[in-house]
């Protein structure tokens, strides 16, 4: 793993016109951020070398670096899932990346399924906390000391003050936020009546397919990391036996995505400012 890291870093270190601050991820139909960089430069993720592909609809597939305001900064435009029948150390491979190339503050964004009858369609929600339901861990095996500890705090992995930050920019420009407590699950199929309300019980808000693992290897590498999740459809619906069925589509969800993502990519900018 070291090998491969050290080769991909120094592919991509040229490339680069400066040392990036952050890293960003782009989730399902969130790609539209990037288009705002400055002199951008975009590698495709098959030039990359040791860097899985991105088979998801709605994830280009770039990595993409340029001046955000007057911050360089590191996207992801698409991201990998376990589904894809990836390792979790190949989906959080470019985690490892970005922190080679000088990242000190991860953003990871994603498409998710709202469980909080609280929340709608649209929403955004900062995840303060997560759960992990995946079959397997990205630290699984033996830890090299070279990347962080063997046994990494989970605590705080979502960093206090950048979430006390996000909450008050976003109360000062009027961007309605929720906040709550993320579910990562396996996938690729999506949730069942019965795991819906599962999720809700056990202290889930929204739930998805990914950023845990992402969010877990941040923290083992010691990044400040903040995380949006976009409510692209809702499960809280299937609480009540009799209601009408409402069935899950992924052609919705990317549409849900894109049409809530301005309002993210103002968020995310405005927070960036202030870091």
């Amino acid at each position: 793993m070291l090998r491969k890291i050290q080769q991909t870093t120094e592919f991509l270190k040229p490339k680069l016109h400066s040392v990036p601050e952050f890293g960003i991820v782009l989730g399902s139909g969130l790609g539209m951020l990037s288009d705002v960089l400055r002199d951008p430069v975009v590698i495709p993720y098959h030039t990359i070398p040791n860097f899985p592909l991105s088979t998801v609809a709605g994830h280009a597939g770039n990595l993409i670096a340029g001046w955000l305001d007057n911050r360089y900064v590191l996207f992801l435009q698409g991201r990998f899932h376990f589904y894809e029948g990836y390792s979790m150390k190949e989906v959080t491979f470019p985690i490892r990346i970005m922190k080679e190339l000088g990242v000190s503050t991860l953003v990871l964004s994603n498409a998710a399924g709202g469980v909080n009858p609280d929340f709608h369609v649209g929403d955004i929600m900062l995840i303060r906390d997560h759960i992990n339901l995946f079959p397997e861990h990205p630290l699984h095996g033996p830890n090299d000391s070279h990347f962080g500890t063997r046994f990494p705090d989970m605590t705080t992995a979502y960093t206090p003050h950048l979430l006390r930050l996000s909450k008050e920019i976003a109360f000062r420009n009027n961007i309605p936020l929720q906040e709550g407590v993320y579910v990562g699950t396996q996938g690729p199929s999506f949730e069942t009546p019965a795991e819906y309300r599962f999720f809700h019980v056990i202290g889930g808000d929204a739930v998805g397919m990914s950023t845990v693992p992402e969010a877990i290897v941040a923290s083992h590498a010691g990044l400040q990391l903040l995380a949006f999740s976009v409510i692209t459809n809702i499960g809280y619906h299937h609480t009540d036996t009799d209601s009408h069925i409402v069935r899950n589509d992924h052609d919705e969800v990317q549409d849900a995505a894109a049409h809530a993502a301005p309002k993210l990519s103002t968020l995310i900018r405005l927070i960036l400012q202030e870091i």
